[in-house]
């Protein structure tokens, strides 16, 4: 009890930062929330031949505007600043989000989400930024703990008013979206602008004397590390219904309740992070990919409902640790007058990889015949790339407790 006390003393510009880890999900959980969604979408077009595979992409849709606009948005944070930014980005995604409601056309639908990935790709770039911004190393990693600690409870409410919604309105999942409403109205009461505020215990937040050159080399890798572990990441969270339907979970609200208990091993999987958070970030890396390479190969292999939940525990453990590693290795590569550009690059290597990971799993799901297939050749994939991080980290030269 006293270590958790003293952990919640140390999370400095508590108001700011609650408002940083909730709007941190509103890209995350709105993916979330569509995959109990995807069965009634396929259903409601199903005059559409190509439904089975245009759901999924319009799904992931919003993360191909977001991989394209990211970048410039990280220029314009860091050219014009952080608050005003976040402020019309998150305006802007209540209300593209929420566009599918008056909507009935898959074209328009989709539309709809290329839109909404704009606004998605400035609050990341942001609210990544603003982290940067506001705290050191250690305030970084505490407030991405915390993110990982109340994700899943998040995600497993939305998944569970989202598996009921779709029984009664096949395009009542589009109301999560409406969320960010409330969420503006905190970021206008308690969201600063880094720099103008007179706050001597941000250090973080000075900006340096001089400006360096931008760290290319580091940005290029961050970029396909992060590309390779999001096409992974998204390939349960879009296609989750649709492999559990291949060991007869067919019913949405069935769905819902089976991975609501796994989806809160997400919370081992931040207590992990935080655990191993001083570790090298090579070893840290492959810790992921070989827990999420199990999980989706497990998943693969499953023959019934329980032993594919069982293998969803290990994987949902790996997307516990996989957005915090990959943010807190990003940040620390980039000082405060790139912060907003490198965090940009990231933003679009991560969700260029959403927009992409549904095309594979579904060439992968016709190559191999079934979903499940799809999934344990990914979850393959993530061993490979486990080894590739553990050598890596096995023949470094620096000491092991230090992040590199």
């Amino acid at each position: 009890m006293n270590a958790l006390r003293t952990f919640f003393r140390d999370l400095t510009l508590k108001p700011q930062g609650m408002v940083m880890v909730i709007a941190a999900f509103l890209p995350i959980i709105a993916i979330v929330a569509m995959g109990p969604a995807v069965p009634a979408m396929i259903a409601h077009f199903a005059d559409d031949p190509d439904a089975r595979a245009q759901v999924p992409a319009m799904i992931g849709a919003p993360g191909l505007t977001m991989a394209l606009l990211a970048p410039f948005a990280g220029l314009l944070v860091d050219r014009f600043g952080r608050r005003p930014l976040l402020l019309a980005g998150t305006l802007s995604y209540a209300f593209f989000g929420a566009a599918p409601l008056l909507l009935d056309n898959l074209d328009q639908i989709y539309v709809s989400r290329l839109l909404l990935g704009v606004s998605e790709g400035i609050i990341l770039t942001v609210v990544n930024t603003l982290i940067g911004d506001y705290w050191d190393d250690k305030g970084r990693k505490n407030w991405l703990f915390l993110q990982g600690i109340l994700g899943p409870f998040i995600a497993g409410i939305v998944a569970v008013i989202v598996g009921y919604a779709t029984t009664i309105q096949w395009n009542g999942v589009f109301y999560v979206y409406l969320v960010a409403l409330p969420i503006w109205i905190a970021m206008v009461a308690w969201i600063f602008e880094p720099g103008k505020a007179a706050d001597k215990a941000k250090e973080s937040i000075a900006a340096p004397s001089a400006v360096t050159p931008f760290p290319w080399a580091s940005a290029l890798t961050i970029a396909a590390v992060t590309f390779f572990f999001s096409m992974l990441y998204y390939v349960f969270i879009i296609n989750g219904s649709l492999v559990f339907a291949e060991v007869g979970v067919t019913d949405s609200r069935a769905y819902a309740a089976i991975i609501f208990v796994p989806q809160l091993f997400i919370l081992l999987g931040a207590v992990i992070f935080r655990a191993i958070a001083s570790r090298s970030y090579k070893f840290q890396l492959g810790v992921v990919l070989t827990l999420l390479g199990s999980g989706l190969a497990g998943m693969g292999l499953a023959s019934t409902a329980g032993t594919m939940a069982a293998a969803l525990i290990v994987q949902q453990t790996a997307a516990g640790m996989t957005v915090p590693t990959l943010i807190a290795w990003a940040q620390t590569k980039f000082d405060f007058a790139h912060r907003g550009r490198g965090m940009g690059i990231w933003t679009a290597a991560f969700f260029l990889a959403q927009s992409q990971s549904p095309g594979m799993v579904h060439a992968l799901d016709v190559r191999f015949g079934s979903m499940q297939g799809a999934f344990f050749a990914a979850g393959l994939a993530a061993l490979a790339g486990a080894l590739v991080a553990l050598g890596l980290f096995a023949t470094e030269k620096k000491p092991a407790t230090s992040a590199t």
